[in-house]
């Protein structure tokens, strides 16, 4: 209510919703980016410029709603497309067009020159930096004419060197049969006796990591003094690798291509756990003993003694480039030595050895059927969210059991390239200056992730045959196809053009300060009203189509 001079107060003017956020709300709710990136088209022919909005494309809730669900849909089709397949997934490579062979043919007569001229040994390093020059200049080439990947390695490469170690199998894990592999990627078909129904049921199998200790119902350890935190910030860091190792041991135990489908998640208790559905059936007997048998075993230095910590740290010398100690001004060891000093010592043993728990879940799922339907919704429940985020914290234990984690990551090594080497004396690999442990910028040890940096969403190759980018075009395609629109056409919304055909123009980053940009405001605005328009154009469009439909097939 205003006061008696007319004039509301500062609390009730505070109490009033902001314009703003109330755009930002419609926005969301519409199905509209909340943080549209602007970008200048200029027509080539004619020097036209136009702004034109695009979605941010945020994965995360927390900073776009409409783009992180747009983004989980998609996952979503890409996995029902894929788990219950009947047909190999065709992926031929088109062939190569007469321009591309051209490109190649020439490269190949460059690298020979190249070579032979090396060969002599009298060549200059000019003769070989302007061969080098335009080998650099002909692989830009026949990137840019459509070809993947690379015809040759670049000659003033350097050669690859990879550490190698014995592949004998631990002593402490099963053994794991194996089988020839068929190229094959579809499961088998079973024949009901009595009625004579085929079916090809696949899978959603459900993985853990082991134990840290006793824990209640809302995930926080009963006893904080005894929960191995340690063991727990290793095991999210070196999570993706033991993915990998268990997928490996499947294909070969199995004896065909299995396809995935694969969603990262935490536990209530914070460690990470896999949901992956697979195309095909394995017996339950034998997954339990795949992940029996899966580990990874991560060959770093030792982490058991702390070297240098509060203000006694390295020192960064600009004249070597180097690390060296504070007190002694002795050199520390490079990455490279340290993994040298590694590999000498016979008795070595690993700094973690990553296993999963002995739960074990696989469930049997038919195509069409409510549980299929049920485990894609579930393998989707948490994208949209960070791996903090996935569950809500509530009280101050749970509160106290994120910290508790946290502060274990905060000096556990991530990467070879981690600042928290130099808490252990070693010099972290392709060092620089600035560098100081506990403050490494990997998001491994950032609050929001506890630890797990890799890919939440993990697709086999050959799963659908489509990558998501052609799910995209799916989707456009049958718009424009509802609509009846032409994307070729000169009249077609610039947005549409932007995302079908390559035009003669050239697109670059607006600024928001630039005087031809709107301000966000109006271009949230805006963006709703479009969406509005468009939505109503799709539901007549469809209204109409289903009416034709109805009359044709009576």
């Amino acid at each position: 209510m205003p006061t008696p001079t007319g004039k509301s107060t500062r609390a009730e003017r505070m109490a009033q919703p902001l314009a703003r956020e109330v755009a930002e709300q419609i926005a969301a709710d519409k199905g509209v980016c909340i943080r549209p990136v602007s970008l200048r088209r200029t027509d080539l022919d004619t020097g036209a410029t136009s702004i034109v909005d695009v979605p941010c494309g945020a994965t995360l809730e927390s900073r776009c709603p409409a783009c992180a669900k747009r983004k989980r849909s998609i996952r979503r089709t890409q996995c029902e497309e894929g788990w219950h397949l009947t047909n190999e997934p065709v992926i031929t490579p088109d062939d190569p067009t007469q321009a591309q062979q051209e490109w190649v043919a020439k490269r190949a007569v460059v690298t020979a020159e190249r070579d032979q001229l090396a060969a002599t040994g009298h060549a200059t390093p000019e003769d070989l930096a302007a061969l080098d020059a335009a080998i650099a200049d002909l692989d830009t080439e026949i990137s840019a004419s459509g070809l993947r990947g690379k015809a040759g390695p670049s000659p003033d490469a350097p050669p690859k060197s990879r550490r190698t170690r014995s592949t004998r199998r631990r002593q402490d894990v099963p053994d794991l049969p194996k089988r020839p592999m068929t190229k094959r990627t579809v499961g088998q078909t079973f024949t009901d006796p009595e009625s004579g129904a085929t079916f090809r049921p696949s899978l959603f199998i459900t993985l853990t990591c082991d134990t840290y200790g006793r824990v209640r119902s809302d995930g926080t350890p009963v006893d904080f003094s005894t929960y191995d935190y340690r063991r727990a910030a290793r095991d999210a860091l070196h999570f993706s690798k033991l993915i990998d190792r268990f997928v490996q041991n499947l294909r070969r135990v199995v004896g065909f291509d299995v396809q995935y489908f694969a969603a990262v998640e935490p536990q209530r208790r914070l460690a990470p756990h896999l949901h992956m559905a697979t195309r095909g059936t394995i017996p339950r007997s034998e997954l339990k003993q795949i992940a029996a048998a899966t580990y990874h075993q991560v060959w770093w230095p030792t982490t058991d003694e702390v070297v240098y910590a509060g203000e006694n740290l390295p020192v960064w010398d600009e004249a070597g480039e180097t690390y060296l100690d504070s007190a002694t001004g002795e050199l520390l060891p490079t990455w490279n030595d340290a993994l040298d000093s590694l590999d000498a010592d016979e008795d070595a043993e690993p700094m973690h050895v990553v296993r999963f728990g002995p739960q074990v879940d696989a469930k049997g799922v038919l195509a069409g059927s409510a549980d299929a339907d049920r485990c894609v919704r579930y393998l989707a429940k948490y994208l949209t969210k960070d791996i903090a985020g996935c569950h809500a914290i509530e009280t101050d234990r749970q509160e106290q059991h994120v910290d508790r984690l946290v502060h274990a990551l905060r000096f556990e090594p991530c990467s070879p390239r981690c600042a928290n080497w130099l808490r252990y004396g070693v010099q972290p690999k392709d060092a620089k200056a600035g560098m100081r442990p506990g403050y490494c910028s990997s998001k491994a040890h950032k609050r929001e992730y506890l630890g797990y940096a890799g890919r939440r969403v993990l697709v086999s190759r050959k799963w659908s045959g489509k990558t998501l980018a052609d799910h995209k075009a799916d989707r456009l395609a049958w718009v424009l196809d509802t609509l009846g629109i032409d994307p070729t056409a000169d009249n077609t919304d610039t947005s549409v053009r932007l995302a079908t055909t390559d035009r003669n123009t050239v697109w670059e980053l607006a600024r928001p300060t630039d005087p031809d940009v709107p301000p966000r405001e109006h271009r949230l605005l805006r963006a709703v009203g479009e969406s509005l328009k468009r939505r109503a154009q799709l539901d007549q469009a469809r209204q109409t189509n289903d009416l034709s439909a109805t009359r044709e097939a009576a």
